[in-house]
């Protein structure tokens, strides 16, 4: 299988953007760039995503930034288009950064009602810790969650 398939155009294959939905949102840099290893860079991109409440776009329910993705567990808000979100969040971060830093795309997955959002939030949160970068959650500085 190419792991071409899986980027661009294909990735949009069968999206439907759904108001008050739940998305699991999985987003890389381009190249695998380790951008958000840099600290500034990372509240950049938090501060692009916490700005989305405030502009009706989607609500956040937990984001991990690595050095080279985004995980963010969100909940689309009014009648705002998943897409047009990610694209929103993609190019207020590349403007505040002044260079380009997404690859094209992104993966998202629609939860289902008997999926466990908790669950799913702690997963993602501890991605730092899984990946080696800490030996405590608590250590790495680019997460958030808010409970339900």
């Amino acid at each position: 299988m190419s792991y071409r398939k899986y980027h661009g155009k294909n990735l949009r294959k069968g999206r439907v953007s759904i108001p008050g939905q739940i998305y699991s949102i999985t987003t890389v840099t381009r190249h695998r760039q380790p951008v958000f290893a840099d600290f500034a860079a990372a509240r950049t991109l938090i501060g692009v995503l916490r700005e989305q409440k405030e502009y009706g776009h989607a609500k956040t329910l937990c984001f991990v930034v690595m050095p080279d993705h985004l995980h963010w567990l969100m909940q689309v808000t009014g009648n705002k288009d998943l897409g047009r979100v990610m694209q929103g969040v993609k190019s207020l971060t590349s403007r505040r950064a002044t260079k380009r830093i997404w690859q094209k795309g992104f993966y998202d997955h629609a939860l289902r009602r008997e999926e466990d959002v908790k669950a799913l939030a702690r997963y993602i949160v501890a991605n730092p810790l899984r990946s080696g970068l800490v030996s405590h959650v608590n250590d790495y500085p680019h997460w958030d969650a808010v409970w339900l």
